[in-house]
């Protein structure tokens, strides 16, 4: 089974840090994402305050990456790439921001509504940010991971939604990526326990249509096969003897 690190006092205490960064992020972001900007206009302020709170974006480079920030619009899952392109009124865009501080990461996703957005769409990122809340819930030290996993499945697909098996959560901590990785669906062994010090990354990619997805031409940008709408929320999560604790919150 691969090593999963479990973390000092002093290092989530650094892992806080950058959390709240990501979190003041996405409460600041909010009121920017309306129709007309460009993707490159909120990776630009997004990076901007980041840096102002000395943080660093965390994707920047991380495996290549080019951008500081992912903006993924309508059928697209992650890492969309930050370009030319203006929001439209009634798309939905998911924003992934990653922020590094003291050394470690913090790292969350919410999906917006660019103006007001069509009921079917509004469902789907309510259900989807539900789904996130039921994993987070079954977080506790001494449950399993497929307990987090199947909490978040079997609430998306009584939804009648599906969950992307492409992509996973993950741990985080000095690294963006680390062990365990964290399935938003049924998995096979090694399906460890929670222990008090594990902090995870808990992200849930839910699709309108088929869990099925492709890469886009720019090597980045993952979207759904059957081009139907996917949202994506995301938590940084520390498991604690009294429950699991968000950090990117305020």
């Amino acid at each position: 089974m691969p090593m999963i690190l479990l973390k000092t006092e002093k290092e989530i205490g650094l892992i806080r840090e950058s959390s709240r960064i990501v979190a003041e992020a996405f409460e600041m972001i909010g009121e920017y994402v309306v129709p007309g900007i460009t993707t490159a206009e909120l990776d630009a302020i997004v990076s901007t305050f980041i840096r102002a709170r000395g943080g660093v974006p965390a994707f920047k480079g991380f495996m290549g990456y080019p951008a500081n920030i992912c903006v993924s619009i309508d059928d697209e899952v992650v890492h969309g790439l930050p370009g030319k392109r203006r929001l439209e009124a009634r798309q939905i865009v998911s924003i992934d921001i990653g922020v590094k501080k003291g050394g470690y990461c913090g790292d969350g996703a919410m999906t917006f509504p660019v103006g007001p957005i069509p009921p079917a769409a509004k469902r789907l990122l309510a259900v989807t940010e539900a789904s996130l809340y039921r994993g987070i819930e079954a977080a506790r030290a001494g449950n399993r991971l497929s307990d987090l996993s199947q909490a978040i499945q079997q609430y998306v697909e009584a939804e009648g939604y599906s969950v992307v098996r492409d992509l996973v959560g993950h741990g985080i901590g000095r690294s963006m990526h680390e062990e365990p990785q964290v399935p938003n669906f049924g998995i096979p062994r090694p399906n460890p326990r929670f222990k008090r010090g594990m902090v995870l990354a808990i992200e849930p990619m839910v699709n309108m249509g088929s869990f099925e997805v492709y890469t886009k031409p720019d090597h980045w940008t993952i979207a759904t096969r059957d081009a139907s709408l996917s949202a994506h929320f995301e938590h940084t999560v520390l498991i604690t003897d009294n429950g699991p604790c968000i950090m990117t919150t305020l």
